[in-house]
């Protein structure tokens, strides 16, 4: 399992054990210090060893670099925040394969939509589903219909309409 922190905090935690390995102390002491196993204080200093201080050094981390800069991610953030409607969409909802086309057509950079939501994660967002409603809702008669018919067809009474057993043979 890969250490948490940046690489560059994972560096100077190496060297820092280089260093108390250098003042005398033993792996298992310099390992509680630095909060890591015994294991990889040896491990380092046969690295030390072998390469030196430049072979503890912290490495580009691998991979293709990002399609969008920070900067551009940025950017894309506030065009987020001003809404779809202002990107020149119809409705007011963000999908995965709007914010394709707004990364195409602002930064002329293509994401395939699977990769938006882990791109849309990254910036603290969250991909949304619309609700589907039809057009021709209506609200007030919903409202209306849960007020006055509910409790007429559902299958359970609600708790006030419920008698006890011993209440109705007292009503016989």
């Amino acid at each position: 399992m890969r250490p948490t922190g940046t690489p560059e905090e994972l560096e100077r935690r190496r060297l820092h054990a280089l260093t108390l390995l250098g003042q005398g102390m033993l792996p298992g002491e310099v390992a509680r210090a630095v909060g890591v196993d015994r294991r990889s204080v040896r491990r380092w200093k046969a690295t030390n060893r072998e390469k030196g201080e430049e072979g503890l050094r912290a490495r580009p981390a691998p991979g293709r670099p990002p399609k969008l800069q920070d900067r551009d991610k940025r950017k894309l953030e506030r065009l987020l925040l001003k809404g779809p409607v202002a990107a020149g969409f119809g409705t007011d909802l963000w999908t995965c394969p709007r914010v394709a086309e707004l990364i195409e057509q602002r930064f002329g950079v293509q994401y395939h939509v699977d990769h938006i939501g882990r791109l849309l994660h990254d910036l603290g967002w969250s991909p949304q589903k619309p609700t589907r409603r039809a057009i021709e809702r209506d609200e007030e008669g919903i409202r209306r219909w849960v007020r006055e018919d509910w409790e007429r067809v559902k299958k359970t009474p609600s708790v006030a309409k419920r008698r006890s057993s011993s209440s109705t043979k007292a009503d016989s």
